[in-house]
């Protein structure tokens, strides 16, 4: 029989909707049958494409014995980390200061007043590796809340006062200035892989909003090793298997620290985010390689994730079914030499065992190889390798695909429209800006809907029940204002404004700081609050890019000023941890740049307004448009004349205007950073 998560839009949630363990959604409801019952609360939290999520959901909670044992001594509830953020960060904070680490599934034992006492992430169903079974677990939960309860209310109280005294250190006053970013990128520069890309060893993520950092702190000081450590870096990965050779698309990150073999699940996050910094490295290098990834991994979020109403689905599965019916992560993906002459024949097949990196032991189990580019195959002919991909890409389509996570998340979606709105306008392909704005249009319609606040997630067009966090409201904001600069349509700046007034009032403390809930949110143990990245950019820095870039368009000091009062943070942290902070010392290399302002009273999409998009200077913003209107879509257009009847450009920073230029020349020499 189905539980209570039939009724939820969910994936993850529907996915255990079956299970004879009766779960609860995270409700107050659920917290009072605990109270009511005196019984403890097993809190799971996960995601629909989690791997070790759907292992120990088939080990533990499709069992029968282990479900009924859960039901009788537990209230149990069942969360999506996607759909309430905040309620996995404050218990993940929990668990890693508990246990020194974290990760998915997350399993918390709560007491009836949400206050957390034993955590853990995945149980076994035996002992394993020295660590206890579910049901032991389960058992020594259980026989401590019946027994030993006053040392639970203890280790409670405890934890709920460490986190509670958990204040934030805002950097003190002033903004990151020369001397933060340098440190930050001397930091990075001691974490780089030198031989491999990237920063860190195994596993390694895609390092996007650092390699953005590392683009704009180039266009600003000309600095060839920042630009050297973001495009060998985009290159190694390119050519590594975290990125589909035949599908185009990044997986969620490498087991090793050579880009050889992902972890397959790929998640639109990473593909806009990486999207959007390939087309910023061929902005600045005008790489054919970085154009055809940002291309390719556009057409891949269309063609996989887009959605029936228009918005973008979150993510696709590890796991798919091999050739015997089994769920198996990366088999969709993977291939033998003998799959390869299967498709290919011999003389094609072998050639793509070489190109590709396929090898009789493979690189990844039981004999399969990740399809790479290893380059050592020697000079190629690009049309025998275009039918190549060709061929295989129309096999794999017969192979079983991966499970698709079908709810639009707001923030993602945000990242999703600025990546396709300029990668549109950088290669003219006027499709990609139609499908940035068709999300742009089902997140005004679906979940700004009637009630004027962000929700976080929709499914089937339909909005969930959870309210938008301060990431939903800093990336959709920046994707509308990446929307209006490539449209010239000034709609999308006031949706932006209306998104960041309520992050002034809903979501700002005292001395600039923000929190990741609303001041009127559901209270939790602890008011959530982080301002490093993880593999989005942090809330509260894209806020603050956010904020900065609207100020810039429309002279609010207010917004300049919520701007500049949040980067405190990035002043304390960026020379610290540069690794963790990224998108916020992009943000500050924008702030030392002014950023510039560009105004190109002409027509939108003409050379001029092509030229202003394709200008490398820090978060300059653009808006463009011609006629008496113009103005009233975009403050910046106000009072700025044609020169003899000509598209005119003009640019300022600061207060300070250049001379207005008709040649689209001089104006590409101001923009270059």
């Amino acid at each position: 029989m189905a539980n209570r998560l039939a009724q939820t839009t969910s994936p993850y949630l529907l996915q255990h909707a079956d299970n004879p363990v009766d779960w609860w959604p995270w409700s107050p409801e659920a917290f009072e049958e605990a109270r009511k019952r005196d019984v403890p609360v097993l809190l799971s939290v996960g995601y629909a494409s989690c791997h070790w999520c759907h292992v120990m959901a088939h080990e533990s909670f499709e069992d029968d014995d282990t479900a009924a044992y859960l039901n009788a001594h537990f209230v149990p509830v069942k969360v999506d980390r996607e759909e309430r953020p905040d309620v996995d960060a404050v218990y993940m904070e929990a668990v890693q200061a508990a246990t020194g680490h974290g990760g998915w599934p997350m399993t918390v034992f709560l007491t009836p007043d949400a206050e957390p006492f034993y955590f853990g992430t995945y149980f076994p169903p035996e002992p394993r590796h020295g660590s206890p079974s579910f049901q032991q677990v389960l058992e020594g939960v259980t026989a401590a809340w019946t027994d030993r309860r006053d040392e639970v209310a203890e280790v409670a109280g405890r934890i709920v006062a460490d986190l509670a005294g958990r204040s934030l250190v805002h950097g003190g006053d002033g903004v990151p200035g020369e001397s933060e970013v340098a440190q930050a990128l001397l930091g990075l520069t001691r974490e780089y892989d030198e031989q491999h890309g990237g920063f860190g060893g195994a596993p390694k993520f895609p390092p996007a909003m650092v390699v953005e950092f590392l683009l704009r702190h180039y266009a600003r000081t000309g600095a060839e090793g920042a630009l050297q450590m973001a495009a060998d870096t985009c290159t190694a990965m390119a050519r590594g298997g975290i990125y589909d050779q035949l599908g185009g698309g990044f997986a969620r990150y490498s087991v090793d620290r050579e880009w050889i073999v992902p972890h397959f699940e790929k998640m639109l996050y990473d593909n806009a985010l990486l999207c959007r910094v390939y087309a910023h490295l061929w902005r600045t290098t005008g790489s054919d390689e970085a154009r055809r990834i940002a291309l390719e991994t556009a057409d891949f979020m269309v063609r996989e994730l887009r959605t029936a109403e228009g918005g973008f689905a979150s993510a696709l599965d590890a796991d798919s079914e091999d050739a015997d019916g089994k769920h198996v992560e990366g088999a969709y993906y993977v291939w033998t030499p003998a799959q390869l002459r299967e498709v290919l024949g011999e003389d094609d097949g072998a050639f793509a065992a070489a190109y590709f990196g396929v090898t009789e032991d493979g690189t990844f189990e039981e004999g399969a190889s990740v399809l790479r580019l290893p380059g050592d195959a020697g000079p190629v002919d690009a049309a025998r390798v275009a039918g190549v991909r060709a061929r295989l890409l129309a096999a794999r389509d017969e192979r079983p695909r991966p499970g698709r996570d079908d709810k639009v998340v707001a923030a993602w979606n945000g990242l999703a429209i600025a990546a396709l709105a300029e990668t549109g306008a950088y290669f003219d392909r006027p499709d990609l800006v139609e499908r940035a704005t068709e999300a742009a249009d089902l997140l005004v319609r679906v979940h700004l809907g009637e009630v004027a606040r962000l929700t976080r997630t929709s499914k089937d067009g339909r909005a969930g029940d959870n309210a938008g966090v301060l990431e939903d409201y800093g990336d959709v904001a920046e994707g509308f204002l990446a929307l209006a600069a490539v449209t010239g349509e000034g709609a999308w700046l006031e949706f932006a404004g209306f998104l960041l007034d309520i992050v002034l009032e809903q979501f700002t403390g005292e001395g600039g700081q923000l929190y990741d809930t609303a001041h009127d949110a559901e209270q939790l143990i602890r008011r959530p609050q982080d301002p490093t990245d993880s593999a989005t950019p942090s809330g509260w820095t894209a806020a603050a890019g956010a904020l900065l870039s609207y100020a810039a368009y429309t002279g609010s000091e207010a917004h300049r000023t919520a701007a500049e009062g949040a980067l405190g943070v990035v002043k304390a942290l960026g020379p610290r941890v540069p690794r963790f902070v990224g998108w916020g010392l992009a943000v500050a290399e924008a702030l030392l740049d002014g950023p510039r302002e560009v105004a190109v009273a002409g027509p939108v999409g003409g050379e001029l307004h092509r030229t202003a998009l394709l200008g490398r200077a820090p978060g300059a913003v653009v808006a463009a448009g011609e006629g008496p209107g113009a103005g009233a879509e975009f403050p910046l257009l106000v009072d700025r004349p044609l020169l003899g009847g000509e598209p005119t450009a003009y640019v300022c920073r600061h207060f300070v205007c250049d001379a207005p230029t008709t040649d689209a020349g001089e104006l590409a020499a101001k923009l270059g950073g």
